[in-house]
């Protein structure tokens, strides 16, 4: 089983491609579809699509049920609702270790 930081890692790398995320905010906008739906919007090879759709579910962000020869796609809840969590959690972390510097930042910049 992967820790944490490796599936967020994961999740983040998902989402880094411009082509995953035109496939997620289709899926977000139509609830779920079939594979066609979403190679008749998006231009590229049914092939193509197919691996950024893997990649989408690998990472736990979308789900994907067959449907005879098909399968239907949508968005995964509990994979976005547990990005949101360890996303906040991360950055709030980041931050409070920083915290010291982006305050004196602010500071020195208030004064000049």
């Amino acid at each position: 089983m992967e820790d944490e930081t490796t599936k967020l890692a994961k999740m983040l790398k998902a989402l880094g491609n411009p082509v995953r995320l035109q496939i997620l905010t289709y899926l977000a906008s139509t609830h779920s579809c079939i594979t066609n739906d979403i190679v008749q919007q998006i231009p590229l090879a049914q092939s193509t699509v197919s691996q950024h759709l893997k990649v989408l579910r690998q990472a736990g962000l979308i789900l994907g049920e067959i449907e005879g020869p098909a399968t239907c796609y949508c968005l995964s809840a509990q994979g976005f609702s547990w990005l949101r969590q360890h996303l906040t959690l991360t950055l709030d972390g980041l931050l409070i270790t920083q915290e010291p510097n982006l305050i004196q930042l602010d500071i020195r910049t208030e004064t000049e």
